[in-house]
Protein backbone atom coordinates (compact mmCIF):
# COMPACT_ATOMS: atom_id res chain seq x y z
CA UNK A 1 0.00 0.00 0.00
CA UNK A 2 2.82 2.49 0.75
CA UNK A 3 4.21 1.95 -2.81
CA UNK A 4 0.75 2.57 -4.58
CA UNK A 5 0.78 5.35 -2.23
CA UNK A 6 3.86 6.75 -3.46
CA UNK A 7 3.13 6.29 -6.93
CA UNK A 8 -0.02 8.33 -6.58
CA UNK A 9 1.96 10.65 -4.59
CA UNK A 10 3.97 11.08 -7.26
CA UNK A 11 1.52 11.36 -9.87
CA UNK A 12 -0.39 14.34 -8.25
CA UNK A 13 2.96 15.83 -7.39
CA UNK A 14 4.26 16.22 -10.80
CA UNK A 15 0.35 17.63 -11.90
CA UNK A 16 0.70 20.48 -9.09
CA UNK A 17 4.26 21.40 -10.44
CA UNK A 18 3.32 21.79 -13.47
CA UNK A 19 5.01 19.20 -15.17
CA UNK A 20 2.47 15.93 -15.50
CA UNK A 21 1.48 16.86 -19.20
CA UNK A 22 4.21 18.36 -21.27
CA UNK A 23 4.29 19.21 -24.95
CA UNK A 24 6.95 18.06 -26.54
CA UNK A 25 6.51 15.06 -29.50
CA UNK A 26 7.99 12.94 -27.42
CA UNK A 27 6.39 13.36 -23.56
CA UNK A 28 3.14 13.60 -25.64
CA UNK A 29 3.96 10.08 -27.79
CA UNK A 30 5.00 8.34 -25.27
CA UNK A 31 1.70 9.89 -23.12
CA UNK A 32 -0.13 8.26 -25.69
CA UNK A 33 1.70 5.20 -25.67
CA UNK A 34 1.05 4.50 -22.22
CA UNK A 35 -2.56 5.56 -21.66
CA UNK A 36 -3.32 2.61 -24.89
CA UNK A 37 -0.81 -0.08 -22.62
CA UNK A 38 -3.18 0.59 -19.48
CA UNK A 39 -6.46 0.42 -21.14
CA UNK A 40 -5.23 -2.74 -22.88
CA UNK A 41 -3.97 -4.18 -19.53
CA UNK A 42 -6.89 -3.02 -17.68
CA UNK A 43 -9.49 -4.58 -20.52
CA UNK A 44 -7.63 -7.97 -20.66
CA UNK A 45 -7.01 -8.21 -17.10
CA UNK A 46 -10.72 -7.10 -16.09
CA UNK A 47 -12.09 -5.91 -12.80
CA UNK A 48 -9.53 -7.75 -10.76
CA UNK A 49 -7.05 -5.28 -11.84
CA UNK A 50 -8.81 -2.09 -10.09
CA UNK A 51 -7.49 -2.83 -6.73
CA UNK A 52 -4.88 -0.84 -4.09
CA UNK A 53 -3.61 -3.61 -2.30
CA UNK A 54 -0.51 -5.37 -4.57
CA UNK A 55 -2.22 -9.06 -3.56
CA UNK A 56 -2.98 -11.45 -5.77
CA UNK A 57 -6.73 -12.09 -6.82
CA UNK A 58 -8.10 -15.18 -7.83
CA UNK A 59 -8.29 -16.39 -11.04
CA UNK A 60 -5.07 -17.34 -12.19
CA UNK A 61 -2.25 -16.01 -14.12
CA UNK A 62 -3.28 -13.60 -17.17
CA UNK A 63 -1.05 -14.60 -20.02
CA UNK A 64 -3.18 -12.57 -22.74
CA UNK A 65 -2.72 -9.30 -23.77
CA UNK A 66 -0.12 -7.33 -22.96
CA UNK A 67 0.93 -9.81 -20.17
CA UNK A 68 2.43 -12.03 -23.11
CA UNK A 69 5.10 -9.40 -23.67
CA UNK A 70 5.42 -7.95 -20.15
CA UNK A 71 4.33 -8.97 -16.50
CA UNK A 72 3.27 -5.78 -15.17
CA UNK A 73 1.99 -3.80 -18.24
CA UNK A 74 0.07 -1.22 -15.90
CA UNK A 75 3.01 -0.28 -13.36
CA UNK A 76 4.83 0.10 -16.41
CA UNK A 77 2.27 2.86 -18.26
CA UNK A 78 2.45 4.63 -15.59
CA UNK A 79 5.71 4.73 -15.40
CA UNK A 80 6.09 5.56 -18.95
CA UNK A 81 3.36 8.33 -18.60
CA UNK A 82 5.50 10.30 -16.25
CA UNK A 83 9.35 9.79 -17.21
CA UNK A 84 9.24 11.72 -20.45
CA UNK A 85 7.32 13.94 -18.97
CA UNK A 86 9.42 14.79 -16.30
CA UNK A 87 12.50 14.92 -18.37
CA UNK A 88 11.07 17.24 -20.55
CA UNK A 89 10.10 19.16 -18.16
CA UNK A 90 13.54 19.04 -16.54
CA UNK A 91 12.91 20.44 -13.33
CA UNK A 92 14.18 18.95 -10.09
CA UNK A 93 10.88 18.28 -8.50
CA UNK A 94 9.51 16.87 -11.75
CA UNK A 95 12.13 14.72 -11.57
CA UNK A 96 12.01 13.45 -7.70
CA UNK A 97 8.11 12.96 -8.41
CA UNK A 98 8.44 10.59 -11.90
CA UNK A 99 11.90 8.90 -9.62
CA UNK A 100 8.64 8.33 -6.76
CA UNK A 101 6.21 7.22 -9.59
CA UNK A 102 8.89 4.79 -10.52
CA UNK A 103 10.22 3.78 -7.20
CA UNK A 104 6.68 3.26 -6.24
CA UNK A 105 5.87 1.12 -9.71
CA UNK A 106 9.56 -1.64 -8.87
CA UNK A 107 8.59 -2.00 -5.14
CA UNK A 108 4.90 -3.07 -6.16
CA UNK A 109 6.14 -5.19 -8.88
CA UNK A 110 8.90 -6.71 -6.19
CA UNK A 111 6.12 -7.48 -4.02
CA UNK A 112 3.64 -8.73 -6.20
CA UNK A 113 5.73 -11.22 -7.86
CA UNK A 114 6.58 -12.88 -4.72
CA UNK A 115 3.24 -13.25 -3.44
CA UNK A 116 1.95 -14.52 -7.03
CA UNK A 117 4.92 -16.95 -6.84
CA UNK A 118 3.81 -18.27 -3.39
CA UNK A 119 -0.23 -18.68 -4.81
CA UNK A 120 0.36 -19.50 -8.06
CA UNK A 121 4.01 -21.63 -8.51
CA UNK A 122 3.47 -22.07 -11.87
CA UNK A 123 4.35 -17.50 -11.80
CA UNK A 124 7.89 -18.95 -11.43
CA UNK A 125 7.65 -20.50 -15.24
CA UNK A 126 6.19 -17.02 -16.71
CA UNK A 127 8.60 -14.73 -15.22
CA UNK A 128 10.95 -16.84 -16.87
CA UNK A 129 9.49 -16.59 -20.08
CA UNK A 130 7.95 -13.14 -19.52
CA UNK A 131 9.96 -9.69 -18.59
CA UNK A 132 8.83 -7.53 -16.27
CA UNK A 133 7.97 -4.12 -17.51
CA UNK A 134 10.24 -3.62 -20.35
CA UNK A 135 11.42 -6.69 -22.66
CA UNK A 136 15.27 -6.88 -23.24
CA UNK A 137 15.89 -5.00 -20.31
CA UNK A 138 13.62 -5.19 -17.44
Amino acid sequence: MIAFAAMVAGIIGMYYAGALFHRTPLAIASQVLAGGLMVWARITFGSRSFHAAASPTAGGIVRTGPYRFIRHPIYTAGIIFVVPAAIAAGTPKALAFAALVVAGGIVRMLCEESMLVRQYPEYADYMRTTSRSIPGIF
